[in-house]
């Protein structure tokens, strides 16, 4: 089991490769759709993941993709189930399995992750219907006062709990401590406090007897609120970002796959090919994005099937743009050469 562990942690984050977030709830993918012009509901959502999972080329930057429990028992047009699909392909599947942030009692304002319970039943069935990897997403509100000790404390005791209980099922987990980026604060203090969640985390995780070596962190990257004044540059980014992993991040573990976050496709992409530039790294630096990749070919789908080709090649643009950022080969001349490709 500890050698499966690994080598599925190790496969997630090869040279040039990262994952793709497809595991957004049916209320949030409802939101996207109807705002890209799309009637929501359950086959436009399993629709715009087909289309996602059938592009062609993009295995060559993706190595795995996080679904859903809706998506992970839908299946193609054709009856192919979305699991075997993507192992047809090579690309490993994964699955959410928190139930989202929930008011944290006794500190208002500030939330706590749920789905512990059954959880261990579930990560078996996961399993079986062929899950190797799973991702559990703590979010930690940030402003002057905020988080509390409390706060930081209960979500990282959760994301170990559900750590443990994955590598016990043979499931690599995905560890998410999120520190907001929205907000007012400056970059000291996101990095402060992405410092102080890591250490607790990490401290966690030892307690709860995680294997580092089977697990990946998905942590956010430094960077000023968005609601603030003038924006830090991406080399101050990388920089900061790299500097508080290194100083919280045991080298075991085998890599850091970044949330996209809100930034924009471009943004998130120019600042991971930074960072990879920045020469090797204890751990791998790679990506598992969600809007970051699929926001493009969703504006451009519409649900609309005339479309569908058009949609895959910009899924197909960001993926390949974003693999050669994992390898620190990315130009902003690739945003134009890759799309006329």
């Amino acid at each position: 089991m500890t050698e499966e562990l690994r080598q599925t942690a190790t496969a997630l984050v090869a040279e040039g490769k990262g994952i793709l977030a497809a595991d957004e709830s049916n209320g949030t993918m409802d939101k996207r759709l109807k705002a890209a012009d799309v009637e929501p509901g359950e086959e436009m959502r399993r629709a715009l993941r087909e289309l996602l999972f059938t592009t062609e080329g993009v295995a060559e930057a993706i190595s795995g993709i996080i679904l859903y429990d809706e998506t992970f028992h839908q299946s193609t047009a054709d009856g192919t189930p979305f699991p075997r699909l993507l192992e047809d392909q090579g690309v490993v599947p994964g699955i959410k399995v928190d139930t989202g942030a929930k008011p944290l009692a006794g500190a208002d304002g500030e939330t706590v992750t749920e789905g512990l319970d059954g959880l261990r039943e579930r990560l078996a069935e996961y399993y079986e219907g062929g899950a190797r990897f799973a991702k559990w997403r703590g979010v930690i509100t940030l402003d002057e006062h905020r988080p509390s000790r409390y706060c930081v404390h209960a979500n990282a005791h959760a994301l170990a709990r559900y750590a443990a209980l994955c590598q016990e099922a043979g499931i690599v987990p995905i560890v998410e401590p999120e520190v907001l980026m929205e907000g007012e604060h400056t970059i000291d203090r996101s990095e402060e406090v992405t410092g102080i969640v890591l250490e607790k985390v990490f401290d966690e995780l030892r307690a709860q007897r995680v294997l580092l070596e089977g697990m990946l962190l998905k942590p956010n990257m430094v960077v000023a609120g968005y609601a603030g004044g003038e924006q830090p540059g991406h080399e101050e980014v990388a920089e900061r970002t790299l500097r508080c992993l290194r100083r919280h991040v045991p080298a075991a573990v085998p890599g850091i796959v970044f949330l996209s976050g809100g930034q924009s496709d471009e943004d998130a992409t120019v600042r991971l090919n930074v960072m990879n530039q920045m020469g090797p790294q204890p751990w791998e630096v790679s990506f598992s994005y969600g809007r970051g990749l699929q926001a493009a070919a969703l504006t451009t789908w519409r649900g609309d099937s005339d479309n569908l080709a058009a949609a895959q090649a910009q899924y197909r643009h960001r993926a390949r743009c974003t693999g050669a950022a994992r390898r620190g080969e990315y130009s902003p001349d690739m945003e134009r050469e890759l799309l006329a490709s």
